[in-house]
């Protein structure tokens, strides 16, 4: 199905099923204990071996000699396979450094072997008992020591932002110069990572030439294309399964070290084996968010209006990697007649940086949503009113360029009605709760509407059941219950009668879950199909039109004909299969984007520094809720992981050695929602029916997008403290404490 016209009214309108908060149908085989996640397969042989995998001790140089004999002699190995014996490898695309290194070390703690052994504590021991002899060379490790020489160059996060070298329009320079109220500042993000509660990890088995790998990974298609180029064999021969992950966060969009060396484990042992990355090897293994240098300027008149605003970042990667595109949201957030965007990036040795919980955005909007409270404090203007006086309804880049739905405004005033933002005092560091200083503060929430082809299979039973086939994945977002209401929308069913199967590269390839485009493009593709579905239904009971065919209550009626859905199926299961493709022309001609308001409270107390979130409201305007329970899960989860990133999420670098020191979770701290109170969401009433059939857009993202600054500019309004350097830990607030105490 081509979608290249703005979606008219279709059976999706009667939300009947769709957009009611059914619980997830998934829910019970977790709650049990029976949903099947990579590392925990047990129907894959009697015979499964274990695989550890030995981590590079330098950031950078190369192994001169490996001493595996002792290794080898150790109780219950079977094999060590190294870059040496594995043969020639190749690279997916979504890779940039090597999953098995060796001779040449891009980074700490890079894959130099596994070691398969009967059971985990014998290879575990087994590993400690590989010796590896290196030639250390000097590394690139400290991003502030590298940003001034540092490059200009564009790019893009494969998940939602894009953005070239330098984007300009009208003359920012000469605007910013002639400015009655100006802002310059920097801002710092620092390295974090994603800390999923599933670790990485997979199962391998081999069948002859024939490879199945059961993972946890977000983006099916991707991950099987880039296994099958790594592994140099054909794709046909490849399978992907992952039914459930258990969080992802960008951190398994793409192929990573556990597939790939289970599956060559699987190959020197003929057994099927199992890999899962120690929680200590995954900020250094895997992926994490780059961390960033900022400098915004913005220029306004005294009525607050911007003439001029410019946001530059500068972010650090492996040669061969991509900058973190921080600037993106600057391009489209407000309104300014004259801007520069542009981004830098330092070649560096650190592991590989890569989407992180709304790359671009998520980091971009850390620093902008504290530039522009301090802006409206320059210019003694509500923080609110400030962003309102600026709301634009066109592309500022692309004038002659609308937004699709833009209601941005509507969000920052229903949340400060809600939030009681009246009552707050403007001026820092004057409302009191016994120790506590308290404070309230506002950002802005943006994430551009992301749309991919997406696939499905739909077969109707002769018990009247439809069960929908597709890859896409669910990473504890929702996906099950979504499109199993997608498909009884269509086909007139009850949710019970449907039957959901994902995450496996022998179904119809979809959207994959990342970059807030899942939901949206996987529904449509459902959508897609179940058209196809009830035009093969019509046909087989004999209606000459679909036109007028209404499917409910499991019937299929035309004026006073109403026939049993069941019965199309008598003869024989019937199956339909189709993708939705979007056409840029139409997609593109409108600016597509999601918008929200987040607020948050404080309390930090005046002796010790300790910050406390009291509360927090998010408002979002995502189009069609398609499920307003998992819609509210991910917005909340999203909330928690911005307080995470506000206040204490950081990976200490070593820049003597080149790696992350709080690598696991006992030093990388992570908040949950029980740290938090209160938290509430609100979804405006939206349909956009330029994003899909299903009028709806991404949600998931836009609840983490804005929540840092919001905190920042809580704890200012609190204190009277002005922290741009994230995280906001107590030191940064201490020394200033007495006298506003």
């Amino acid at each position: 199905m081509k979608f290249d016209t703005p979606a008219g009214t279709n059976p999706i309108d009667r939300m009947k099923v769709v957009g009611q908060p059914f619980d997830r149908i998934d829910g019970r085989f977790k709650v049990t204990g029976t949903a099947p996640y990579a590392y925990e397969r047990h129907d894959v042989g009697t015979d499964v071996a274990y695989g550890s995998i030995v981590g590079s001790a330098i950031a950078k140089g190369r192994i001169s000699a490996m001493h595996l004999d002792e290794a080898r002699r150790a109780p219950g190995v079977l094999a060590i396979v190294t870059a040496e014996s594995a043969g020639p490898l190749g690279k997916g695309k979504f890779n940039v450094a090597k999953l098995l290194a060796g001779p040449e070390i891009d980074h700490y703690h890079q894959a130099v072997a596994i070691v398969v052994a009967r059971t985990f504590e014998e290879a575990r021991a087994a590993a400690n008992l590989v010796r590896v002899d290196y030639e250390r060379q000097d590394g690139r490790f400290d991003l502030a020591a590298l940003a001034p020489d540092a490059p200009i160059v564009g790019g893009n996060s494969e998940e939602g932002s894009a953005s070239p070298p330098e984007d300009r329009f009208g003359d920012f320079e000469a605007a910013f110069a002639e400015a009655p109220v100006r802002l310059d500042q920097e801002y710092t993000t620092p390295d974090q990572s994603h800390s999923a509660m599933e670790p990485h990890a997979s199962t391998a088995r081999w069948d002859g030439d024939e490879l199945t790998v059961w993972t946890s990974n977000q983006m099916i298609d991707w991950g099987l294309t880039d296994l099958a180029a790594t592994l140099n064999v054909p794709k046909e021969k490849v399978r992907l399964v992952s039914p459930f992950v258990g969080g992802g966060f960008g951190g398994k969009l793409f192929l990573r070290t556990d597939a790939v060396l289970a599956a060559l484990g699987a190959k020197a042992v003929g057994r099927p084996v199992k890999v899962a990355l120690t929680r200590p090897m995954i900020p250094n293994n895997t992926t994490h968010r780059p961390a960033t240098i900022q400098r915004i300027r913005i220029g306004a008149d005294r009525d607050g209006r911007i003439s001029a605003i410019a946001h530059e970042s500068t972010s650090g990667n492996l040669s061969g990697g991509d900058p973190e595109t921080a600037v993106a949201q600057t391009k489209l957030l407000y309104a300014g007649g004259n801007r520069l965007a542009s981004m830098r990036l330092a070649e560096m040795d650190l592991p590989e940086g890569n989407a992180m919980r709304a790359p671009g955005e998520a980091p971009g909007l850390m620093a902008l949503e504290i530039a522009m409270d301090e802006m409206a404090e320059s210019l003694g203007i509500d923080p609110i009113e400030f962003r309102v006086i600026n709301d634009t309804q066109v592309d500022p880049m692309k004038p002659d360029r609308p937004f699709s739905q833009r209601q941005l405004v509507e969000c920052l005033r229903q949340g400060a009605d809600r939030f009681g933002w009246a009552a707050r005092d403007p001026k820092p560091g004057r409302v009191r709760d016994g120790q506590w200083l308290v404070g309230i503060g506002v950002a802005a929430a943006f994430r551009n509407n992301i749309t991919l082809p997406s696939g499905a299979r739909v077969r109707l039973g002769a018990d009247g059941v439809v069960t929908v086939e597709t890859d896409m994945t669910d990473i504890g977002t929702g996906s099950y219950t979504i499109i199993a209401q997608t498909a009884a929308e269509m086909m007139g069913v009850p949710l019970s009668r449907v039957a959901v199967n994902l995450g496996d590269s022998a179904f119809p390839v979809s959207a994959g879950s990342g970059g807030q485009f899942g939901a949206n493009s996987s529904t449509a593709g459902v959508y897609a199909a179940c058209v196809k579905l009830r035009e093969a239904v019509a046909s087989k009971l004999g209606f000459n039109s679909t036109d007028d065919l209404v499917f409910a209550d499991g019937e299929v009626r035309s004026g006073n004909r109403s026939v049993r859905l069941a019965d199309a199926a008598s003869d024989g299961e019937i199956v339909a299969e189709d993708r939705i493709e979007f056409d840029p022309a139409f997609t593109d001609a409108e600016q597509q984007s999601t918008f929200g308001a987040h607020f948050v409270e404080v309390g930090v107390d005046v002796a010790t520094a300790e910050v406390r979130v009291r509360r927090m409201l998010s408002v979002c305007a995502a189009g069609r809720i398609l499920n307003p329970v998992t819609a509210r899960s991910q917005v909340i989860g999203a909330m928690t992981m911005g307080v995470g990133g506000a206040l204490m999420e950081e990976l200490a670098v070593d820049r003597r050695h080149g790696f992350f020191v709080n690598h696991d979770l006992a030093g990388y701290e992570v908040p949950v929602h029980a740290d938090i109170p209160h938290q509430e969401v609100i979804f405006l009433d939206e349909t956009d029916p330029r994003s899909s059939p299903m009028k709806a857009k991404g949600v998931g993202e836009l609840g983490l997008c804005g929540v840092g600054a919001a905190v920042a500019n809580a704890i200012h309004n609190a204190t009277g403290i002005r922290v741009r350097h994230y995280p906001i830990t107590l030191d940064k607030l201490i020394e200033k404490l007495p006298e506003l105490a």
